[in-house]
């Protein structure tokens, strides 16, 4: 992964599964992840307890050092819904690993005063004895090339809600914020953070925004120029949908040429689609579907490997529940058929991946999972494998 590119999506309010299963067309034949059979990890597992959506919290990398964020909450049986108890706070949690995601030690950041939130909490649940910061106008000053920063933004609802910018000098030790981030003339923002820096001064961060109607959503890419003081619009990626086209994850390919994949859906089928941009983001064109059908719905994870090729990862919410990738050689223009890391998962309530890849090449993929061997409550897990050669 770029040292000058962190991929992370954040939000603690996830997407819906409780939808019925789309139709559309077969997922295509796919292959085992090559260089050797890929090694699970748990990164957080706790009995009684659900932990999920590391794509709505982030990841951050420093060489072997990893940082991933995810919500953690009570395990509650939802049905098709999402296994959480809904009456009961969920807690932004922080796990870092120091040996490329082999082992994980587990920080919570209310602990220590330095609470990442949304301005409240999911299902509007309270955290006991925690006092949500304030919100405050930026005064600029973000050194976006610090060799240890990590940046996130938060919102406060998937649809219409505000977003905020936090940042942090020490490798998610301590943060500052919440900073407002406008809502860019639209009736409001989810972002979950996705940001390609620049420059010291500049900034460019890919999110989502609701549609007219006040429901998710439509992606849009803002940049700042003057350190994090303001943000301006710069384009839409895409047209408005009908259902929704949400979540962006990009790679910078060149100076000029930026590559955006985004999670759809419409009344039929739920996929990821692809978009490039060959004048810095200022307009968009649609290219193809990295992925034909994500079951229903899951959003991209997506990393430059140090060989120049694209890497998506994403869940399967489809039977074989999976964890899955697919590889570009040509900029996104197309895609190869899937790779299953793993297919073993007991329910859709799977995925929201984040990744890098570690200095030795080899690729940490973080998500949330459930499978029959751990019992019913959702996990975090990590898969550490080599992508095929080239």
């Amino acid at each position: 992964m770029s040292s000058r590119k962190n991929i992370v999506v954040c939000a603690l309010v996830a997407c819906l599964v409780g939808c019925s299963s789309p139709g559309g067309p077969e997922s295509p034949v796919g292959t085992q992840a090559a260089g050797g059979e890929p090694r699970h990890v748990k990164v957080y597992f706790e009995e009684g307890m659900f932990g999920g959506w590391p794509a709505n919290h982030g990841i951050w990398s420093w060489g072997d050092e990893i940082l991933v964020g995810f919500g953690k909450g009570w395990y509650k049986d939802q049905g098709l819904s999402h296994h959480i108890d809904r009456e009961k706070p969920e807690i932004p949690m922080l796990a870092r690993s120091l040996d490329g995601g082999e082992t994980w030690a587990l920080e919570d950041p209310g602990e220590s005063g330095y609470l990442i939130t949304e301005g409240g909490y999911l299902h509007g649940v309270t955290r006991p004895g925690v006092t949500i910061p304030p919100m405050r106008e930026s005064e600029g000053g973000i050194d976006f090339t610090h060799p240890d920063l990590a940046l996130t933004v938060r919102t406060n609802s998937i649809h219409a809600g505000t977003g905020r910018v936090f940042y942090s000098y020490d490798r998610g030790k301590t943060w500052d914020g919440p900073f407002r981030l406008p809502n860019f003339d639209s009736p409001g923002i989810a972002p979950r953070t996705d940001y390609i820096v620049d420059g010291k001064d500049t900034c460019t961060l890919f999110i989502t925004a609701a549609k007219t109607n006040e429901r998710e959503g439509r992606p849009l890419c803002v940049r700042t120029t003057d350190a994090g003081k303001t943000w301006e619009f710069l384009s839409w990626i895409g047209p408005e949908p009908e259902e929704f086209s949400i979540m962006p994850a990009s790679v910078r390919l060149s100076e000029t040429d930026i590559l955006v994949t985004v999670r759809m859906r419409d009344e039929v089928r739920r996929w990821i689609g692809t978009y490039l941009s060959t004048d810095n983001g200022a307009t968009w064109t649609y290219l193809n579907e990295a992925v034909p059908d994500t079951g229903v719905g899951n959003p991209p994870a997506m990393i430059q490997l140090e060989d120049g090729r694209i890497c998506l990862i994403y869940g399967y919410r489809a039977e074989p529940f999976s964890i899955r990738a697919t590889l570009s050689s040509d900029g996104g223009r197309t895609w190869g058929d899937h790779i299953t890391l793993r297919d073993d998962g007991a329910s859709r309530d799977i995925g929201y991946v984040r990744a890098v890849q570690r200095p030795d090449g080899k690729v940490v993929a973080v998500y949330y999972f459930t499978d029959e061997a751990s019992g019913p409550e959702r996990y975090i897990g990590a898969t550490i494998w080599s992508p095929p050669p080239a």
